[in-house]
């Protein structure tokens, strides 16, 4: 049950997931509140922003009482101008039931059917096709926000089972009757950050998963390149502070705990040090696994807000006009979710690059029993490079970027809605990146048996090759990549038992 303004992580993940949903009906006098308030607050004539007004450039224009429907049909209609491929069905889920939980909160003035309806699209499985291109990120994401209303006036089209249907077909099929939009009811669908905020959280979800294998990978990594754990040591890293560091170095002893491997080393290794990519890792991915932490504070709170403009305070019968639509908190999270996945992917790679290097490693030049004849490892690595790069790309901030809009009304942007977007595209790279390292650390414990690692690192180890044998020698790469790759993305390559650090605060 989703509790308007107390909605937790872990509920939205679910609703991300596809958990059914319900919506707690304590909200509902609040809801009634601000719609009765709405009401009085148009009797006394008053101009009020979208209500009564136009919208944008155009506030300054009355409506006439008998226009006020037509008005809100009309910002859905004219609104409903995005382009691009249609949103992930997830993150629709995730967008709908953010704006449920925004507008069940007694701000908006919507009356309670639209809620009903928003709330039985999502039980019944109607899912609005949205165009993902087309909002800047403030005055609300506006264009995807009116092709979901679109779906909820009967118009436009929705996912039903799998097929693409037109809107009121769909409607009609799960005993849902369209809405007709009462005053302020389609401004406060469309206002709102929503779409970029449901983007984000679900590469915040990702991108924690990704985390967790990475620590995998890197361990694994560290033992095939028969690296140290003394790098791991608690002492180090609580000289140092950062809760991340010290968490993430607790891991990665834990996963290297009991490695025949490491033992075998222990003494009379000739190396002093491990190269940053085994060494630094906890400074690395404590440093990620913090900021991970700080846009997963900014996702929770934009979650539980209220984003509309105006907002409705029954209390007072007032109607104030702000900017809560300014989705500048969610750009800066964005922009801190994809440095986090660049720098996952980033010091990964390098660990790819020293395990097929002899020099390095001293393992077999590419991971291969016999190089030259074979090329092993060679491409894959290439394939993460080109990978990694990309995501470099991708990650610069897109929150200092801003274009004037609505004839220079809206004069600052916040390009939230692009920063978000890129993230899904991002995750994926880095999971076929954190693929690729698993495999290549998974065959370079090979060449050290009968030596066995640490019990979590051969459960690993053993979910791989339940898929993807020991390469002895070349073989069509792309499919073996494909089944590791949707290992790190899955949760079935975790140790049992085993307590990787997330998004909570650890609370030592």
């Amino acid at each position: 049950m989703l509790t308007p303004g107390a909605v937790t992580l872990d509920q939205w993940r679910a609703v991300y997931g596809g958990a059914d949903l319900s919506l707690d009906r304590a909200c509902m006098p609040a809801v009634r509140a601000s719609a009765a308030a709405l009401g009085r607050i148009l009797a006394r004539g008053e101009p009020v922003y979208g209500i009564n007004t136009g919208f944008g450039k155009l506030a300054s224009v009355r409506i006439e009482a008998d226009a006020l429907a037509q008005l809100q049909l009309n910002i859905v209609l004219s609104h409903a101008a995005g382009v691009g491929d249609p949103m992930p069905v997830p993150v629709v889920r995730l967008m709908m039931a953010l704006k449920l939980c925004s507008l069940a909160q007694g701000a908006s003035g919507v009356q309670p059917g639209v809620l009903g309806l928003l709330e039985g699209m999502l039980v019944r499985g109607v899912v609005p096709v949205v165009p993902s291109q087309g909002s800047v990120g403030a005055s609300g994401d506006l264009a995807p926000l009116a092709h979901m209303t679109m779906v909820m006036i009967g118009q436009g089209e929705a996912l039903l089972d799998g097929a693409v249907v037109p809107a009121a077909t769909a409607l009609d099929r799960v005993g849902l009757r369209p809405i007709v939009l009462g005053p302020k009811e389609g401004l406060a669908l469309l206002n709102g950050t929503q779409f970029s905020t449901a983007y984000a959280l679900a590469a915040l979800f990702e991108a924690e998963a990704l985390l967790h294998a990475a620590l995998l990978t890197g361990a694994l990594s560290t033992d095939a390149a028969r690296g140290s754990d003394t790098p791991f040591d608690p002492r180090i890293h609580a000289l140092r502070r950062h809760a991340g560091q010290r968490e993430t170095a607790a891991a990665l002893r834990a996963l290297l705990a009991g490695s025949a491997i490491r033992q075998s080393h222990l003494v009379n290794d000739e190396r002093v040090q491990d190269p940053y990519c085994l060494r630094c890792q906890p400074q690395v991915m404590g440093a990620v696994l913090d900021l991970l932490r700080q846009a997963a504070d900014t996702l929770g709170t934009e979650a539980n807000g209220v984003s509309d403009n105006p907002l409705i305070f029954a209390g007072a019968d007032e109607a104030l006009s702000g900017g809560n639509f300014h989705a500048e908190p969610v750009a800066f999270a964005a922009d801190m979710i994809a440095l986090a996945l660049c720098e996952i992917g980033s010091i990964s790679e390098r660990r790819i690059a020293m395990l097929i290097d002899p020099a390095l490693s001293g393992l077999p030049a590419f991971l291969t029993p016999r190089p030259g004849l074979h090329s092993g490892f060679m491409i894959p690595q290439v394939t993460a490079a080109a990978l990694v790069s990309e995501n470099k790309q991708r990650a610069t901030p897109a929150s200092v970027d801003s274009i004037p809009t609505s004839a220079n009304q809206e004069d600052h942007v916040s390009m939230a809605a692009h920063g978000a977007r890129r993230l899904l595209p991002m995750a994926a790279n880095l999971g076929s990146v954190l693929g690729i390292e698993l495999l290549a650390a998974a065959q370079g414990c090979d060449f050290h048996a009968p030596l066995s690692s640490s019990p979590a690192l051969e459960h690993v180890r053993a979910r791989l090759r339940a898929v993807v044998p020991r390469l002895d020698e070349d073989r069509y790469m792309a499919p073996d990549i494909a089944a590791a790759t949707a290992l790190v993305r899955g949760d079935t390559i975790l140790p049992p038992g085993l307590d990787l650090p997330g998004l909570t605060r650890s609370a030592a």
